[in-house]
């Protein structure tokens, strides 16, 4: 949930682990991995108004242009990944497409990395983040959220054979793969834990799997979803943290009738049973209760 963050899967964990050791939360920001998510910011930033040309306003803009750009990591599955034929995809992915449908124009995506999305987000490379953000008080001083649309914990991942580690307390002295500004690093740090930066989820289980560190803190639907793809991967949840996370698509500050478009869309999306489907299609489940 970025955070958490958050995060392979659907098919393509196994090869992204195999091929690389980057990833999302955390969502981390997201999250590790948000993800964010995971789906964590904070870059700088000021509030500003997104306005388009002629001083439209940030809906008018995106409609005259006829696409959204939206950033995303394209490394944090199951929310934003490329599956084994390279393609774009994963719920947030499916998300933002249909919200861009629904308010008349075409997504277009620019995948970047968790720990530059919020600065690219404010030198408007794009006019919407979809990669599991989490909704922060410090966040929404300077950015404009749409409801929330996930809701997820945050879990404490060890290694199968790892006895030493039952809690967050013991992370004390321990080494944790961690995106730096997500939420999840915020949690390690205060249980004492040494921060390993890592890019994403899948960097992060890579970096855990092969004994460079003792631990991370991610998302519960990224791991969901990896031990479904590769239940053979060596790794556990010995805990998970108590508060529930609400993710939500992040704009520019002053995109009112962006986000209001937007909340229309998911609102619609929920009432006639599409938002249930793309969410079945990634986790089994819908992700939003």
């Amino acid at each position: 949930m970025h955070t958490w963050q958050r995060g392979i899967g659907i098919g393509a964990l196994a090869a992204a682990l195999l091929l690389s050791g980057t990833a999302c939360g955390s969502k981390g920001g997201g999250n590790d991995g948000n993800g964010p998510a995971n789906g964590g910011n904070d870059a700088a930033g000021g509030a500003e108004t997104n306005t388009g040309a002629a001083g439209g306003t940030a809906l008018a803009a995106v409609q005259s242009d006829g696409e959204i750009t939206v950033g995303t990591e394209g490394t944090y599955a199951p929310f934003t990944f490329h599956d084994k034929s390279g393609k774009l995809t994963g719920f947030d992915v499916d998300i933002a497409q249909e919200v861009a449908k629904r308010i008349g124009v075409k997504a277009k995506f620019v995948e970047t990395k968790w720990d530059g999305m919020l600065a690219g987000l404010d030198a408007k490379r794009f006019d919407m983040v979809a990669n599991e953000v989490t909704i922060r008080d410090d966040r929404k001083q300077k950015y404009d959220f749409s409801d929330p649309y996930i809701l997820s914990k945050a879990v404490l991942i060890v290694k199968d054979d790892n006895t030493a580690i039952k809690s967050l307390a013991d992370l004390k002295g321990k080494k944790s793969g961690q995106s730096l500004t997500s939420d999840l690093a915020d949690i390690a740090k205060a249980n004492g834990a040494q921060i390993v930066q890592i890019d994403g989820f899948n960097q992060a289980i890579d970096l855990l799997t092969s004994g460079r560190i003792d631990a991370t803190i991610n998302d519960k639907l990224s791991f969901l979803d990896l031990k479904k793809q590769r239940p053979d991967v060596p790794i556990k949840v010995v805990a998970e943290t108590d508060n529930v996370s609400q993710s939500g698509l992040l704009f520019r500050k002053g995109s009112t009738d962006l986000v209001d478009a937007a909340n229309k869309a998911l609102a619609d999306m929920k009432a006639d049973g599409t938002y249930l489907k793309i969410s079945q299609t990634y986790f089994g489940e819908d992700v939003s209760k």
